[in-house]
């Protein structure tokens, strides 16, 4: 439960509008017991309402929610950028897998795996 009070611009909330969150654009005292606010819904509208001391028991703020939270396994990212690497090297290095191989090709067998083989 949230006071008329506690309300301020950029603020999260929930229940100005029915099963939405919502984010206060301004928030202007009307009298004692009430307070005007304008609000950016989740679409991107805009919107205004005057809140009175009996809706403090409908308005709550949102849990901490990030959209794109950056907490994850940097070993994981890393392993999926180099898989994604190695799966494009060929558009940059034909013969990346000659390059990346511990054997040594005579140039007879790079001539026919390249030159005859791929193309069929």
């Amino acid at each position: 439960m949230i006071k008329l009070e506690e309300l301020k611009g950029k603020m999260r909330v929930n229940g100005i509008l029915p099963n939405q969150t919502v984010q206060l654009v301004a928030v202007e005292q009307s009298g004692a017991n009430s307070v005007s606010v304008a609000y950016r819904r989740a679409d991107g509208g805009l919107g205004e309402r005057v809140l009175y001391r009996a809706d403090e028991a409908t308005l709550s703020t949102p849990p901490d929610e990030r959209l794109w939270p950056f907490d994850g396994d940097g070993r994981l990212l890393s392993l999926v950028f180099e898989a994604n690497r190695i799966q494009l090297g060929h558009l940059f290095d034909p013969l990346l897998a000659v390059h990346t191989s511990l054997i040594e090709p005579l140039p007879h067998q790079i001539t026919a795996v390249y030159d005859e083989m791929l193309r069929r």
